[in-house]
C-alpha cells in the first residue's frame, strides 16, 4: 500500500519485499548496522518499524535508482525529490497492517514460514536444496539476524492475508466496463475535403520588405542559432590518400582468386526438402500429391515440421549428393521432384526459384578490389605517420603548420551539437569538439574509418538570433509557410459557410477522400495529428469541421457513428481487459483508504532523531 505511489517515481512498495532485500546489503554503501532492532524509528500502534528497516528501504531504492539509471543516486538526490518521504510512509503502512493483523491474531505458523524460505531460489544451494549456510550468510550480509528476519516473514504473510481479505469480493461496475468497451471499440466513418494552394481564389503573394520585418521581429525565436564552437582541425582519412597509394597488381589478382566464389557461381536452386522414415512412406506422398489428395505444405505438416524446417535455402549441385543433383538440376519444369535419395533417406524436393549461374570477370571486379586494398593501404600508411604526428605536436607546432608539413589537410568549421556535415559526421570528433576548452593542448584522436585528426577551440558563439538580412530567405519561406496555413484555413471556413447557397461537398470540386470504420486510435496519412480526434467530437452525422493543415486545411464530414461489434474475440477481451483494470483501480483505492484509516486511527509516532541518525550514515 504505496501511499501516493501515483506521484513519486518509487520502486513498489509492496514488492519491496524481504527477499530482494538481501541482494543489497548494506555493506555496499558503508552502512552499519544500528545494533539491534530495538532501535526504532517510529512506531504505528504496537507496531515498530527499526532503524535497520528504514536503512534497508533507503538502500534498496538507491540500490534500484542505479540499477535503473535513475536520477537518484544519493540520499540527497531522494530527499530533494520527496522519496525518502514516501519510503517511510511506505514503511508505516506496513505497520498498520502489521498493527491490525496483530489485533486480529492473523498470523502463520512456523511451518508456513518453513516454507517461505527453504522455497527460495535464493537460498538454495546448487543441488536446488535449501542451504542453512548459504541462508545465514544472505541474512548476515542484508543486516538481519535470524530470528528477525523470520519474523519479517511472519509479518508479511500476514499482512497478505489482510490485504486479499479486505479487497476481496470488490464488484466491478458491468455499466462501467459497458462505457469504456463501447467507447473504446466506437468507429466513425467521414469524407475528407482537402483544400490546397490551386483552391485560394487568388495567388499567394511574395512577401514586402515591411511584412517580412514584422514576421522576423514577431517571430524571431523561431530562427534562433543554437550555441556553436568555432573549431580549427586538422583531419586526414584514408579516402584523402587512396588515390596516390601504389597497389600490385598481383595483389588485386590474388585478392580476386581469393573470391572466386562471390564472383562466379553456379547455377543454383531455392529448395525445400522432405524426409521421409521410408521410401514406402516416400512414394505414398507422392501418389497422394499427384492424385491431388493434398499438398506439399499438407505433408510437411503431418510431418510436425514447419517450412523453415524444410528450407535447404540457395542450394548448389555440389550441395546434394550426385543422382539428386542431376535429376534437380537437369530439370526445369517440374515444382516437385522426388522421391530421390538423400542423406538423410527418401526425400521430395520442392524447387522454389531457378538462379542462374553468375560469373563477374575479373575485369569488372578490378576496380572495386584495387579500392579495397588502396584503403588498406592507407590505413596502414596513417598509422606510420602517428608517431611523426605527435612529435610535431608535442614540439608546439600549430594545426596549420601540421597541414603544411604532412598530408593532413587544416579546416575550420562553426560546430554545434547534432551537425553532420564533413568531418563533423564523425562521433568521435563531436565528442572531442563538445568536449574541447579554451587552451587545451591539440592532441591525436581516431576516426572510424582509420583517419586521425586533432582540433583547437577558437571561441564559443552564444545562441543569437541573426540579423534579418542574413536569413532573409529563410524568414521569406517561413512568412509563406505562415500566411499558406491563414488562407487555406480561411478558404476552407468560407466553403463550408456557404454549402447551403453552393451545394454540398462534393459539389465543391474538391479532392475527396471516403475514411471507413476509423478508430480514435488511427490516423491519416499526410493529414494533421488532430484530424481524427477532432472528428471524434463532432456530434451527429452531417457535422463538418475544419482541421488546418501546412499544405492543405481539411473539411471532414461526419458521415456515421459505428458501434463496436459485440461478441467478437476482440471486444471479448478488450472488456475482460478493462474490467481488469477496473477492479485492480477499485481495489487498490480501497486498500490505501483502509490503511489510512488504520493509520488515523491507530496513531503514529517517529522519532526524527533516529532517523536523522540513519540519513547520516549514507554517503
Amino acid at each position: 500500500m504505496a501511499r501516493r505511489a501515483g506521484k513519486r517515481k518509487l520502486s513498489d512498495y509492496f514488492v519491496w519485499a524481504i527477499l530482494a532485500l538481501l541482494m543489497f546489503g548494506l555493506a555496499g554503501f558503508g552502512i552499519g548496522n544500528f545494533g539491534n532492532s530495538a532501535v526504532q524509528v517510529g512506531s504505528v500502534g504496537n507496531a515498530s518499524i527499526s532503524a535497520n528497516a528504514y536503512a534497508r528501504a533507503i538502500q534498496a531504492e538507491l540500490r534500484a535508482q542505479a540499477a535503473e539509471g535513475g536520477p537518484y543516486q544519493t540520499l540527497t538526490d531522494l530527499r530533494n525529490a520527496g522519496l525518502d518521504r514516501a519510503i517511510l510512509e511506505g514503511l508505516v503502512a506496513r505497520a498498520a497492517l502489521t498493527h491490525e493483523a496483530g489485533e486480529m491474531s492473523l498470523s502463520v505458523g512456523d511451518g508456513e514460514v518453513a516454507r517461505q524460505i527453504t522455497t527460495t531460489s535464493t537460498f538454495q544451494g546448487i543441488d536446488g536444496n535449501f542451504d542453512r549456510s548459504g541462508y545465514e550468510l544472505a541474512l548476515t550480509q542484508a543486516g538481519y539476524d535470524v530470528e528477525e528476519f523470520e519474523e519479517t516473514i511472519r509479518e508479511d504473510v500476514s499482512r497478505s492475508i489482510l490485504q486479499a481479505a479486505v479487497i476481496s469480493g470488490l464488484p466491478t461496475p458491468d455499466s462501467f466496463t459497458e462505457i469504456m468497451v463501447a467507447y473504446q471499440t466506437e468507429t466513425r466513418s467521414f469524407t475528407l475535403a482537402r483544400v490546397t494552394e490551386t483552391d485560394l481564389t487568388a495567388g499567394l503573394a511574395a512577401a514586402t520588405p515591411e511584412e517580412l520585418q514584422e514576421y522576423y521581429d514577431e517571430n524571431g525565436q523561431r530562427f534562433e542559432r543554437p550555441e556553436s564552437r568555432t573549431i580549427s582541425y586538422a583531419w586526414i582519412t584514408p579516402d584523402m590518400i587512396m588515390d596516390e597509394v601504389e597497389v600490385d597488381p598481383a595483389a588485386i589478382r590474388a585478392l580476386y582468386d581469393e573470391r572466386i566464389a562471390e564472383y562466379v557461381q553456379p547455377e543454383r536452386r531455392l529448395l525445400e526438402r522432405l524426409v521421409f522414415p521410408s521410401q514406402e512412406e516416400a512414394d505414398a506422398a507422392r501418389a497422394a500429391l499427384d492424385a491431388g489428395e493434398t499438398d506439399y505444405d499438407t505433408l510437411v505438416e503431418d510431418r510436425g515440421l514447419t517450412l523453415d524446417d524444410v528450407d535447404l535455402g540457395e542450394t548448389a549441385p555440389g550441395d546434394l549428393s550426385a543422382a539428386a543433383a542431376e535429376v534437380i538440376f537437369a530439370d526445369t519444369e517440374s515444382e516437385i521432384i522426388g522421391p530421390l535419395e538423400s542423406r538423410f533417406g527418401p526425400a521430395l524436393f520442392r524447387i522454389n526459384a531457378v538462379l542462374d549461374a553468375t560469373e563477374v570477370p575479373y575485369e569488372d571486379a578490378a576496380e572495386h578490389l584495387r579500392a579495397e586494398l588502396a584503403e588498406d593501404a592507407a590505413r596502414r600508411a596513417i598509422d606510420d605517420m602517428l608517431e611523426d604526428l605527435d612529435d610535431l605536436l608535442a614540439g608546439g607546432a600549430t594545426l596549420e603548420e601540421l597541414a603544411e608539413e604532412t598530408d593532413m589537410q587544416f579546416g575550420t568549421i562553426d560546430w554545434f551539437d547534432g551537425m553532420d556535415q564533413g568531418i563533423a559526421a564523425y562521433d568521435s570528433f563531436a565528442e572531442a569538439a563538445a568536449a574541447a576548452q579554451d587552451g587545451d593542448f591539440p592532441e591525436l584522436l581516431g576516426l572510424s574509418d582509420g583517419g586521425q585528426f586533432a582540433l583547437r577551440l577558437d571561441a564559443v558563439v552564444p545562441p543569437s538570433i541573426p540579423p534579418l538580412e542574413e536569413i532573409e530567405a529563410e524568414v521569406a519561406a517561413a512568412w509563406r509557410a505562415t500566411q499558406l496555413r491563414i488562407r487555406l484555413e480561411e478558404r476552407a471556413n468560407a466553403i463550408l459557410a456557404n454549402l447551403a447557397l453552393t451545394g454540398s461537398l462534393e459539389d465543391q470540386g474538391l479532392a475527396l477522400t471516403n475514411e471507413d470504420q476509423i478508430r480514435r486510435q488511427d490516423f491519416i496519412p499526410d493529414a494533421p495529428p488532430t484530424l481524427v480526434p477532432q472528428v471524434f467530437q463532432l456530434d451527429a452525422p452531417g457535422d463538418m469541421v475544419v482541421i488546418p493543415g501546412a499544405r492543405a486545411a481539411y473539411i471532414a464530414r461526419l458521415d456515421s457513428i459505428n458501434q463496436g461489434t459485440r461478441g467478437t474475440p476482440e471486444v471479448a477481451a478488450l472488456q475482460g481487459l478493462f474490467g481488469a483494470q477496473i477492479a485492480n483501480s477499485i481495489a487498490a483505492d480501497v486498500f490505501e483508504a483502509f490503511g489510512q484509516a488504520l493509520e488515523t486511527e491507530i496513531g503514529i509516532s517517529l522519532d526524527s532523531a533516529v532517523i536523522n541518525a540513519v540519513n547520516a550514515q549514507f554517503p
